[in-house]
C-alpha cells in the first residue's frame, strides 16, 4: 500500500500498511467466462474482479457475472505469492437485486446494490479478507484503499491504490453507494474490495467508475443484509446464504489466530499493528475470538428476535438502521459503533450472555459452543468489579438450569438403533472388497469381491492375483459394478466394505470412479474401511521397534467387542487426536488410547501429513487399541488451510448424530454434498470412515482366496 498516510506515519505504520496490502491482494481474484481452459491469462474471457469473503465464497458485482443466479463462472486466484494462477469453477448463489427484478438491463450499469455471491464448486485453499461489521454505509475517513484486476497493454494485471471519499448517493435507500474520487478506475476493477486503511477491514465493493474515468462508486458490505430471507423460521446457518457466508467468515478469522503452519500475518495481527480498535471495548484479537465464538452458534431465528434482544440490553438505545442487523456479528458491530460512556465492555458482555441464553436446540455442539462463549466472557471480564462478575456467574447458572430442563424434554428416549447398534448400514446386504498385498511383491496385491449378508453368509463373486496396486481401481470396476447390480434396491444403494491391511487403510477407495468422469464410489453409496489384519497391527513405538505386540491379540478381541457394544449403546462423542487448534500433534500411544471413554470416536485431522516418523502407523495404533469406529480426512498438504472447520464439522456430525450406527450413511451423505458443490459440506472433502463390526468378522482371515 503506497502513499503517505494522512498526517504522517511512522515506519511501523508503513510496514503494517504494506502487510495489509499483501493480505488484500492475496484474497483478490479475477472472474472469467467459462470454459476458461488452460489460458488463465487470456483477456478475452475476463469479466471483472472479486474477492474471497469466506472459505469457498467470492463476493463481486452482479453485473460482472451477468446477475443470473445459477450461472457458471471461473474464478482465477493464487493460493500463495509466486505459485502462479489456479482456476476453480463457481456458481452464482445469490445476487442483489436478483435477476428477476432487474429485467432488461440498462446498458453500462446494473441497479444498486449490484452485488453477487459466487459459491465455489469444489474446496480450495485460499486467503479471505476481513469484512467490517459496521452497521451503516457512512464512512467519515478521508481515503479508502482498493484493489482489482484490469487489462493493461493486452495483459491481465492487478491494480491497487487510494481513492478519496466524497460522500454518499442514495440517502437511506437500498441503493445507497459511496462516492469515490481522485484516481482513475479502469475497466475490470469492478467487484474488487474497498478497504478502510485505518482499521484494516473491507467496507465495500467497487461498483462503477465515473464517466470521465476519475473515481466512481462502491456498495457497502452491509447491503448483503438485504439478501432474501428463506421462508419460515431460520434455525441453522445453512438455511440462509447470509448466515452461511458470515459464519464461515468469522470462524475462519478466529481459526487463523490459532497457531498454524502459515507464516503469513493475519488480519487481526495487522489491525493490531495499525492500532485499530473496533469500538471501545475490544482489541482486534479479542473481537476475532468473540465473533468466531458467536459464529459457532445457530443464527438468530429472525431479525425481529435480534432487535428484541438488542432492545433488552440495559442502558442502550439501538438506533433504527437500514438495513437492519441480521446476524450476531451485526449486533456486535452496532454495539461497537453506538456504545456511549465507559461501560462499553460490560455492554458487549451483556450482549454475549443474551446470545448464549437464546433459545436453541440443546445438541452437544450447541452446548459446547455456549460453554466456549462463556469461557470467553469469563476471560474478558477479568479486571471488572466483582459484583458484576458475580452477576454474570448467576446468569450462567440460571441459564444452565433452564437448558437442562429443555434438553430433558427435547431428548426424550434413546433411538432404537442407538440402543441396539443396528442401523440400516448393518442390517442389509453389503459388498465386500478384500485386498491383500503380496509380501514378496509389495507393489502388487491379490483381491476378491464378495456379497455379504448380515447373518455372516458370504458369496464370492470374483478374485484375482498379482494386480499392480496403482492399477487396482481400474481392475475392480467391472466386478464391483456386477456386485452392486445384484444388491442395490431402489433408492437404497448397497454399502461397500473395503477390507484392507493396516498399511493400506488410507487407500482412497471412496474416491474411485466406476466410469471415467462419473461420480466417485463414495458419492454413490456408503463406503467404509475395515482392517483385515488386526492381529498383525503393531502396538506403540517401543513394541514395534522390538518387533512385538504391545498386548496379546486375544485380549484385544474382547476389548474391541466391549468398546463396540458400549459405543453403540449410547451417544457418540468425537475426539480429535492429532491436531490441537491447528498445531500438529502425534497420536497418543496405545496405552493412552485405551484409556479414552467408550463412547469416543477418534478423529484424525492430519492423516497423510507425515510430520512424525510414526505417522504411517498412527491409525494402526488406534485400531490396535480396540477402536472399530474412526473418522479421518486425507491431508491435502495446504499450509494456508485452517483446521477449525473440519474439527467443528466432525464433532457436530458425530456428537449431534443419531449414534455410531448411522455414521456410514451420514458420511455417505456428506460425500454427496461435497460432490454437489454444497459449500457447507466442504469441510468433509477427503473424509474416510473405519467402521469395523467385531460381530461380523471378515471371512477367511489370513486365507483371502479360499472360498468360504
Amino acid at each position: 500500500m503506497s502513499g503517505p498516510h494522512d498526517g504522517g506515519a511512522s515506519g511501523g505504520f508503513h510496514a503494517a500498511h504494506h502487510a495489509l496490502r499483501e493480505l488484500v491482494m492475496a484474497a483478490t481474484v479475477r472472474i472469467h467466462r467459462t470454459p476458461v481452459g488452460y489460458a488463465l491469462d487470456e483477456p478475452d474471457t475476463f469479466l471483472g474482479s472479486g474477492f474471497f469473503i469466506a472459505p469457498n465464497w467470492v463476493l463481486t458485482c452482479a453485473h460482472v457475472v451477468d446477475g443470473e443466479e445459477g450461472g457458471e463462472v471461473a474464478v482465477v486466484y493464487e493460493s500463495a505469492p509466486g505459485e502462479g494462477p489456479s482456476v476453480v469453477a463457481g456458481r452464482v448463489a445469490a445476487t442483489l437485486p436478483d435477476h428477476v427484478h432487474v429485467g432488461r438491463r440498462v446498458r453500462g450499469g446494473w441497479p444498486a446494490p449490484d452485488l453477487a455471491l459466487v459459491r465455489l464448486r469444489e474446496p480450495v485453499g485460499h486467503d479471505c479478507v476481513y469484512v467490517s461489521e459496521r452497521p451503516t454505509a457512512q464512512y467519515g475517513e478521508g481515503r479508502v484503499f482498493y484493489a482489482g484486476w484490469t487489462v493493461t497493454g493486452g495483459r491481465l494485471q492487478m491494480l491497487d491504490g487510494f481513492l478519496s471519499v466524497q460522500g454518499t448517493i442514495g440517502g437511506w435507500s437500498s441503493g445507497v453507494q459511496m462516492r469515490l474520487g481522485q484516481n482513475d478506475l479502469p475497466n475490470g476493477v469492478s467487484g474488487g474490495p474497498v478497504i478502510d486503511p485505518v482499521h484494516g477491514e473491507v467496507i465495500g465493493v467497487l461498483k462503477s467508475r465515473a464517466d470521465n474515468g476519475a473515481g466512481g462508486t462502491s456498495t457497502g458490505i452491509e447491503r448483503l443484509r438485504t439478501l432474501q430471507v428463506p421462508p419460515g423460521a431460520v434455525r441453522t446457518e445453512h438455511d440462509d446464504v447470509y448466515h452461511a457466508v458470515f459464519h464461515a467468515h468469522d470462524r475462519y478469522h478466529r481459526d487463523r489466530q490459532q497457531p498454524s503452519d502459515s507464516r503469513r500475518s493475519t488480519w487481526a495481527d495487522v489491525q493490531g499493528e495499525l492500532s485499530a480498535r473496533p469500538g471501545r471495548a475490544l482489541d482486534p484479537d479479542k473481537r476475532a475470538e468473540l465473533l468466531g465464538r458467536l459464529a459457532e452458534l445457530p443464527p438468530p431465528d429472525t431479525t425481529r428476535s435480534l432487535l428484541d434482544l438488542l432492545d433488552s440490553l440495559p442502558n442502550f438505545q439501538a438506533p433504527s438502521l437500514i438495513p437492519a442487523p441480521r446476524g450476531w456479528r451485526d449486533g456486535l458491530g452496532l454495539l461497537n459503533e453506538n456504545a456511549r460512556g465507559g461501560g462499553a465492555l460490560k455492554l458487549v458482555l451483556d450482549y454475549a450472555m443474551l446470545v448464549m441464553a437464546a433459545e436453541r436446540a440443546g445438541t452437544p455442539s450447541n452446548l459446547a459452543a455456549e460453554q466456549a462463549l462463556w469461557d470467553w466472557v469469563k476471560q474478558a471480564s477479568t479486571g471488572l468489579d466483582s459484583g458484576y462478575r458475580s452477576r454474570l456467574a448467576r446468569q450462567r447458572a440460571r441459564h444452565l438450569g433452564q437448558r437442562r430442563v429443555r434438553t430433558y424434554l427435547d431428548v426424550g428416549g434413546t433411538p432404537e438403533h442407538a440402543r441396539t447398534g443396528k442401523g440400516d448400514a448393518g442390517a442389509r446386504l453389503s459388498v465386500l472388497l478384500e485386498v491383500l498385498p503380496r509380501g514378496w511383491e509389495p507393489d502388487r496385491c491379490d483381491w476378491s469381491i464378495s456379497v455379504a449378508r448380515a447373518d455372516g453368509e458370504v458369496t464370492r463373486l470374483h478374485e484375482a492375483e498379482r494386480t499392480p496396486l496403482d492399477e487396482l481401481s481400474s481392475h475392480v470396476v467391472g466386478p464391483l459394478t456386477e456386485a452392486f447390480r445384484r444388491c442395490d434396491e431402489p433408492d437404497r444403494p448397497v454399502a461397500l466394505h473395503a477390507a484392507l491391511p493396516h498399511r493400506l487403510l488410507g487407500l482412497a477407495v471412496d474416491e474411485w470412479e466406476s466410469r471415467a468422469g462419473g461420480p466417485p464410489l463414495g458419492a454413490q453409496r456408503p463406503v467404509v474401511v475395515r482392517c483385515s489384519d488386526r492381529d498383525q497391527v503393531p502396538g506403540d513405538d517401543a513394541a514395534r521397534a522390538a518387533g512385538t505386540h504391545a498386548y496379546p491379540a486375544e485380549d484385544g478381541d474382547e476389548e474391541r467387542r466391549d468398546r463396540w457394544n458400549r459405543l453403540h449403546a449410547r451417544d457418540a462423542l468425537a475426539e480429535v487426536l492429532d491436531c490441537d487448534d491447528g498445531v500438529r500433534e502425534p497420536v497418543p500411544a496405545v496405552a493412552e488410547l485405551r484409556g479414552l471413554a467408550p463412547r469416543t470416536v477418534p478423529v484424525l485431522c492430519r492423516f497423510g501429513d507425515e510430520r512424525y516418523e510414526d505417522d504411517a502407523a498412527a491409525l494402526g495404533r488406534i485400531v490396535h487399541a480396540g477402536f472399530g469406529v474412526v473418522l479421518w480426512r486425507r491431508w491435502r498438504s495446504q499450509p494456508e488451510v485452517v483446521c477449525g472447520e473440519f474439527h467443528r464439522g466432525a464433532k457436530k456430525a458425530v456428537d449431534d448424530g443419531d449414534g455410531a450406527a448411522r455414521l456410514p450413511d451420514l458420511v455417505h451423505g456428506l460425500r454427496v454434498k461435497v460432490r454437489e458443490g454444497l459449500t457447507e459440506a466442504f469441510w468433509a472433502d477427503g473424509i474416510a470412515l473405519l467402521y469395523d463390526d467385531p460381530h461380523q468378522p471378515l471371512p477367511g482371515t489370513g486365507d483371502l482366496l479360499e472360498a468360504p
